[in-house]
């Protein structure tokens, strides 16, 4: 699915209705690259799965055609066009989307225990993950599978085709994707084109496939095939996924041009395609193993194949750039380890790139097009991830419902009841499909899932160990009034993640130095529960005494928490910083395991080696190098 994507410019949905309808249009063009890119090529393979499972090898029935023609439209209206289109896409965080916005919303809504609504998110947020490493695996196979109908002489080398396309895909984002992304959409536009116009030109083939617009053909064909029915449904899903990025990509668009560019273009592509392959294949009457490929002119196969390649490729894209945007969401939340990240736009802010997710996805992708082979193989591992998401994405939007929102329970049982009804169907059907490949979405969000909760449970232990060697400020501060230290010209920094206890870098540095700095700052950088903060909300600045002030940084979970940078706007509040006299203090923790304190050995081990491994404090907070004394310390958890 095409998920929290940062190829758009963030806030572009708050100029929309300054500039109109012109912006709202060109963003909806724009929409059609990032929101749409995986839903958009599912035409590719979800008619083909949900009627072969019937059919096997044989010529399939024009009852079963219609049939699974009819559940793959109906799930399009009622998880995209009416849950996603017009009831969730109104659960915005000051403008944003996505499993982590809905998770911080629902928190601050959630009367009782609002640390569930955390580990709702954490496991939406996971399931991403899985989902984020099948998406690019079938969308550029099941395309480059199209050379078995448009070139058949070189269909033996499709793996390997596709192997050199997603490499050269992932080794080019560390370069940024600003200047090939603003094609994506006027090259979607030309897809949504084709597969329409190719879709009605085979309508009149047989236009008895309208019958497929009467619910009552899925079900009859649910009934005719009851043995296999949930299968069926967790077929048809196929044409669903990528849903979600209609809500993950709200704060990049604005609600406004993602219902433009659905009912104005996608929703009515689709649904001509669907049912022009449907009525292709009850005129051809034979075995038809590429609908989307076979119902276009031999001459045209090979351009649409390359056609189909480029859409899953800009899919896959949208994927990717999804996985690192929520990444940094995970980090500023505090819910991952703190990762590098590089941004790759000066004009663009939240473009950026992760190295070490960008790898680890690829190597996921490339374990899967070689160890499954086939779309058709990894299509049983794909919708697991996808559903389980959108369970939780309901879920939690019960909560908001309820207590941001202010309905009733009864009206919130109302529109949630059928959609969790919805969703769970779909769930439980791709459950079924776990010892048919189900199993690798399930093992990549459960390892993403441990991640977090060490890493959060680590964090809490180590800040409750600290906590007890620590002594008020407040009580140092009057120690150092009684016995003032000496006084040396500048600025002295120091970084804590508490407040009321002196951090460890002032101790240290009073304990091995003996000295104070004329100007001390206590500073702590916080992560709102919202997107942005407003540059009057950045720095509140709180004093002590005529030594020593606090200092809060705030930041929203998809801002970079450059602390320069911000340190610099304080001079509209009278308050100057000269880097070049100012120290930053930060302690660094040895951590070392022993056994109790609420944390199996084995986890606390691998929560120190994510520490290990993550970003230093120096790096993630932009800190100056030459500006910074780092002080350790020994804490056994």
């Amino acid at each position: 699915m095409g998920g929290g994507s940062v190829l758009a410019r963030s806030g572009t949905h708050d100029q929309t209705d300054e500039a109109g309808k012109p912006a709202t249009f060109w963003l909806s063009i724009s929409a059609l690259g990032i929101v749409y890119g995986d839903i958009g090529t599912s035409p590719i393979y979800a008619l083909r799965e949900a009627i072969k499972i019937t059919s096997g090898d044989a010529a399939p029935s024009p009852a079963d055609i219609i049939g699974a023609l009819s559940m793959v439209f109906w799930a399009l209206t009622l998880v995209v066009a009416i849950k996603y289109a017009l009831i969730v896409l109104r659960a915005d965080n000051n403008g944003e989307g996505g499993t982590l916005s809905i998770m911080t919303l629902a928190r601050s809504a959630a009367r009782k225990r609002p640390g569930l609504c955390m580990v709702i998110g954490m496991i939406g947020a996971s399931l991403f993950f899985g989902d984020a490493v099948i998406t690019p695996a079938i969308s550029v196979l099941s395309a480059v599978e199209g050379l078995e109908v448009s070139a058949p002489g070189i269909a033996e080398y499709i793996v390997p085709i596709t192997i050199v396309i997603l490499v050269s895909l992932f080794a080019v984002q560390r370069f940024g994707t600003g200047r090939v992304s603003i094609i994506f959409g006027p090259f979607m536009l030309l897809w949504f084109a084709v597969l329409g116009v190719t879709g009605i030109t085979h309508l009149a083939d047989d236009p008895t496939v309208l019958r497929g617009l009467n619910p009552l053909e899925a079900g009859a064909f649910m009934v005719r095939h009851w043995e296999i029915a949930l299968p069926m449904i967790g077929l048809a899903f196929l044409a669903v996924t990528g849903a979600e990025a209609l809500y993950v990509d709200l704060g990049h668009f604005g609600r406004k041009p993602i219902l433009l560019a659905w009912f104005g273009l996608v929703f009515p592509c689709l649904v001509l395609n669907y049912f022009g392959q449907g009525a292709f294949l009850l005129g051809s009457g034979d075995q038809v193993t590429q609908p989307i490929f076979e119902m276009v002119r031999a001459e045209l196969r090979l351009p649409m194949v390359l056609l189909a390649t480029v859409a899953t490729v800009i899919a896959s894209q949208a994927v990717i750039s999804g996985a690192f945007s929520l990444t940094r969401q995970a980090i500023q939340l505090h819910l991952l380890p703190r990762f590098t990240w590089f941004h790759t736009s000066v004009s663009q802010p939240g473009q950026i790139y992760v190295p070490q997710v960008n790898w680890l996805v690829m190597a996921g992708v490339l374990l899967l097009v070689v160890g499954f082979g086939s779309s058709e193989a990894i299509a049983a591992a794909y919708g697991l991830s996808v559903t389980g998401e959108m369970v939780v994405t309901t879920v939690l939007l019960s909560v908001v419902m309820r207590g941001k929102w202010m309905w009733s329970g009864l009206a919130v049982a109302a529109v949630i009841g059928p959609l969790l009804l919805v969703d769970l169907t779909f769930l439980t059907a791709n459950a079924m499909k776990v010892r048919d490949g189900g199993w690798v979405s399930l093992l990549i969000a459960s390892f993403v899932l441990l991640v977090m909760w060490t890493w959060t449970r680590g964090r809490t232990l180590t800040k409750d160990k600290t906590g007890r060697a620590e002594l008020p400020l407040e009580t140092v501060i009057r120690s150092l009034k009684k016995s003032p230290p000496q006084t040396v010209p500048g600025t002295a920094i120091f970084l804590t993640g508490d407040y009321e206890n002196a951090p460890t870098s002032l101790m240290h540095s009073l304990k091995h130095y003996k000295v104070l700095h004329e100007r001390n700052f206590v500073l702590m950088v916080k992560t709102l529960p919202r997107p942005r903060v407003d540059r009057d909300d950045r720095v509140i600045i709180d004093p002590i005494d005529d030594t020593f002030t606090r200092l809060t940084l705030n930041f929203g979970y998809m801002e970079d928490p450059d602390v320069p940078k911000a340190l610099a706007s304080a001079k509209r509040q009278g308050l100057v910083f000269d880097m070049m006299s100012t120290s930053f203090f930060v302690s660094r923790r040895s951590l070392r395991a022993r056994r109790g304190d609420r944390l199996p050995l084995w986890q606390k081990r691998l929560f120190i080696a994510l520490a290990k491994n993550g970003d230093d404090t120096t790096a993630f907070f932009h800190l100056p190098a030459g500006r910074v004394v780092e002080i350790g310390a020994q804490v056994v958890i």
